[in-house]
């Protein structure tokens, strides 16, 4: 339990400072970038199953359909949620994509609630019910439904419920949704290179150092949330998720100065008051169980 803490916490932290990561690659396209994330995961994973020597897995899975297709699912969500994000990123709209992640907690829960049997206390209920107002707030300010975050929210929680439920390690499931995004990655960069389109040929060579970082940056965080998502709850899964958005925003705000009003401020702060009574009631429960 405390491991699988650990384990997600580190990831949505990684994940926080991601906005700084892609704002450096502003000069390739969304698309080229997300495909280079999935060659270079593949060549880091290839690596560290290598010296690791596990790779007798692969035969079997490859020969259950059932369990490939529940792969397919998670990689495609997974494909789409790194697309969205970059895209988000490139296109200052941090804050929005912030909120997205904001939201994927309250998707988690009903996720938990929907699929795995998981029930909540009437506190807990209320923590859900005062986030919900402040993204209802929030979607009533903008004028429209925030698209970009509720995207975000979906892929991503979705991801985490078919990953809560695999029957594969971290690393083994990691290396298979890699495996299955691998032929159109490959595909893509080769047409966009025949056209002479490829934003990494023309880039400079610390750009395509940090594109070729793409692997580990990607891989490591998503191994630490597969761990952890396998060894605590999913609703608790939803709580740390907080970490990755706030430090998002923080970055959005204070460093790339997206504009956020007092309107937003009631939102977000309504979806922190969500946070701060979720967790209060969490840490009264685990003392009393002491008692």
């Amino acid at each position: 339990m405390n491991y699988g803490v650990v384990y997600a916490f580190l990831a949505f932290t990684i994940w926080g400072l991601f906005p700084v990561y892609f704002k450096s690659l502003h000069q390739i396209a969304p698309l080229e970038i997300l495909a280079h994330r999935m060659i270079w995961s593949m060549l880091f994973l290839f690596i560290v199953l290598t010296a690791r020597l596990q790779w007798r897995w692969l035969g079997p899975v490859l020969r259950d359909r059932r369990l490939l297709a529940r792969f397919a699912a998670s990689a495609a969500l997974l494909s789409a949620n790194w697309g969205i994000y970059i895209w988000a990123v490139n296109a200052g709209h941090i804050v929005e994509a912030s909120l997205g992640y904001f939201v994927t907690p309250l998707i988690s829960v009903l996720f938990g609630l929907a699929f795995l049997g998981e029930r909540l206390r009437p506190v807990q209920w209320l923590a859900v019910a005062i986030a919900a107002a402040g993204v209802l707030w929030l979607t009533w300010q903008n004028g429209r439904p925030p698209w970009v975050s509720i995207a975000l929210a979906l892929t991503f929680g979705g991801y985490g419920l078919l990953r809560k439920t695999a029957t594969l390690g971290a690393l083994e499931g990691l290396t298979l949704e890699t495996i299955l995004l691998l032929p159109l990655a490959a595909l893509y960069l080769a047409a966009l290179s025949w056209h002479g389109d490829s934003g990494f040929s023309a880039a400079p060579p610390a750009t395509r150092v940090l594109l070729a970082l793409a692997g580990p940056i990607t891989a490591v965080p998503l191994l630490l949330f597969a761990a952890g998502a396998r060894r605590i709850p999913l609703s608790m899964l939803g709580l740390l998720q907080y970490v990755t958005p706030s430090l998002q925003l923080l970055i959005g705000v204070l460093i790339y100065r997206e504009p956020f009003s007092g309107v937003q401020l009631v939102g977000y702060g309504a979806i922190w008051a969500a946070l701060a009574v979720y967790s209060l009631e969490g840490l009264a429960r685990v003392r009393l169980v002491r008692q």
